[in-house]
């Protein structure tokens, strides 16, 4: 009987589509590295940096809404003595991290900056009250301390600027009142402006963070601390795998000025500003002018309404928060040099910063 030519014919076809296959797999394996599956186990991280994490109770007292609202204006006054003292209780949880041995210990603004009183608890159970170093509101930094009998143990900054989309995060804290809670995840991206406020420059960790990890740290696989959780993106108040950290390049110097000072000195322009896109909206041309603050630092060093900043200290404004920062950064009574189109014409103003007041950006 002749041979199946046809069967034979698949046969070689597939033996050298194997084949290709296999060159083809072993090529990639040569020019693409290998990739580990991730740590083997977290424990040994967790167990050198857990000690130094640390749950927080706040209690709050608030006035109780108006018992007598919507009654009669005698009535209201009738009883106004005996209901004017009315006043509740309100309680919160979040979470921290001892920074030096003498107690400092990090946190959220959110979560100590309206407390009457705060409690903290240690890994190993014991309680200690504790009282405000010093807060700044823009980037949710808080730090406060507790006297303690012995050396705490504490964890030490990283560096957030080397961190990439990708690596590995350790996350620590008190979620929904479970103190000692480990979670683990990436960095999904850097540079997130999530509309809290001008200074807003977090890292996106998928790493689960849920209420009550407010405040608790963000660790590298070297256990140094790369960020602080802050917030949640959420359409139901739990973790979906989208938090906010605030990266330690910002809360470091944060946390060292209100350990010296306690508080943040910002520098002020005195001015109301806007994005100015270039002529085919493509880019942007600088940071309009829109109004001074009469006698404020923008006027007195000669910013009028209708400028246009196109640099601040030799760098490109390319938005108003390039500006609104590099202003900021800068001490009250400081100086920063800006460049200006002025009706055609190009100018150059060194204008000395004021302190910016509270609630300003």
């Amino acid at each position: 009987m002749p041979p199946d030519t046809t069967r034979a014919r698949f046969a070689t076809a597939a033996s050298r589509r194997r084949l290709m296959a296999l060159a083809l797999a072993a090529a990639m394996a040569a020019t693409v590295p290998a990739f580990a599956d991730g740590p083997n186990s977290f424990a040994p991280l967790v167990k050198r940096v857990q000690p130094a994490v640390v749950s927080i109770r706040t209690t709050e007292t608030v006035a109780s809404e108006d018992p007598l609202a919507g009654l009669p204006p005698e009535f209201q006054q009738l009883f106004r003595q005996r209901f004017k003292s009315r006043k509740q209780q309100m309680q919160g949880a979040g979470s921290g991290f001892v920074i030096d041995p003498t107690g400092y210990i990090v946190t959220n603004n959110h979560v100590v900056g309206s407390a009457d009183q705060i409690t903290v608890a240690l890994s190993d159970g014991t309680e200690l009250p504790a009282k405000v170093v010093g807060t700044d509101d823009l980037t949710d930094v808080a730090l406060i301390k507790v006297a303690a009998s012995t050396s705490l143990p504490y964890v030490t900054w990283g560096d957030s600027r080397v961190v990439e989309v990708g690596d590995w995060v350790v996350c620590a804290g008190n979620p929904f009142g479970l103190g000692g809670s480990i979670t683990a995840g990436i960095v999904s991206a850097r540079g997130r402006d999530i509309g809290s406020g001008p200074f807003d420059d977090f890292l996106q960790i998928d790493a689960p963070i849920n209420p009550g990890n407010s405040g608790g740290p963000v660790f590298n696989m070297q256990g140094q601390v790369v960020g602080v959780d802050t917030a949640i993106a959420s359409p139901t108040g739990a973790s979906v795998g989208i938090g906010f950290a605030i990266p330690s390049e910002i809360a470091s110097r944060i946390v060292a000025e209100l350990r010296e000072k306690g508080h943040i000195e910002r520098g002020w322009l005195g001015a109301t500003l806007q994005d100015v896109p270039d002529s085919d909206g493509h880019g942007m041309l600088g940071v309009g002018i829109t109004a001074v603050e009469r006698n404020g630092p923008g006027q007195r060093s000669g910013l009028r309404p209708g400028d246009i900043v196109t640099s601040v200290n030799g760098q490109p404004a390319d938005s108003t928060r390039t500006l609104i920062r590099a202003v900021a950064a800068t001490p009250p009574g400081g100086t920063v040099r800006v460049a200006v189109r002025r009706q055609g014409r190009d100018l150059e103003l060194n204008i000395v910063v004021g302190r910016r007041p509270s609630g300003q950006g």
